[in-house]
């Protein structure tokens, strides 16, 4: 018998099969929308709006409740600055020889490269921090538990908000991503996981036409 404190389950509204048909498929039709951008504008976005993603992102599911996440949200000039000279040393490497010819070639339809000037012109980037240790106490030595798991849901409800808030984004994900410790001060027994840039996309903002390419339910799906 688990004798923990417990709350009565909060009901859900009550919905017909084809109304939970519809939700689904509306959402559905509305994340499908949903592409990088790499190209932004530098107008302004309320904080409020960044504020409600992170705390949607904050409602996923993590391991024991531990939530292992921290979110640095930056907007000065300075740290962008800082971030994209750091990330773009870093990319360089990448593309001059660090990824390896398999990898760039699967990057090649996408047409990415070194530069990321986005990192100054979109008025917000999103950090996600995993706290391998810590948790909701004061006692920062306790071990977290599916921290990658955790992190990773936390940031997929994070960018669907941001969608749903008509806002275009494009995870970035420079290897390694140590430099982020740095600039923004957080204690090495935290990692950085993605990046999220965040704004409204600029005038001239292109997709990948390869991008469209989405995999059929019946090839990403098995039914048991």
């Amino acid at each position: 018998m688990n004798d923990q404190a417990t709350l009565p389950w909060q009901p859900y509204a009550v919905l017909s099969d084809s109304e939970r048909i519809g939700r689904a498929r509306s959402f559905r039709d509305a994340m499908g929308s949903r592409r990088s951008c790499r190209a932004f504008q530098d107008a302004p976005v309320p904080r409020e709006v960044i504020e409600a993603a992170i705390q949607a992102a904050a409602s996923a599911p993590n391991g024991a409740n531990r939530q292992p996440w921290h979110f640095v949200v930056v907007s000065s000039p300075e740290a962008k600055c800082a971030i994209r000279v750091a990330a773009e040393e870093e990319e360089r490497r990448f593309y001059e020889g660090r990824a390896g010819g398999q990898w760039l070639s699967a990057l090649w339809p996408l047409g990415t490269g070194p530069d990321k000037p986005y990192l100054e012109t979109a008025p917000w980037i999103i950090i996600a921090f995993a706290q391998r240790w810590g948790g909701t106490g004061e006692d920062d030595q306790e071990q977290n538990y599916y921290v990658t798991e955790s992190v990773g849901i936390a940031c997929g409800l994070l960018l669907a908000t941001l969608h749903q808030a008509g806002l275009a984004t494009l995870v970035h994900t420079p290897n390694p991503m140590r430099f982020l410790n740095r600039v923004c001060g957080r204690p090495d027994q935290e990692k950085a996981v993605m990046m999220i840039v965040t704004g409204h996309a600029a005038g001239n903002a292109r997709i990948p036409r390869s991008a469209l390419e989405k995999k059929p339910l019946e090839q990403i799906t098995s039914w048991l």
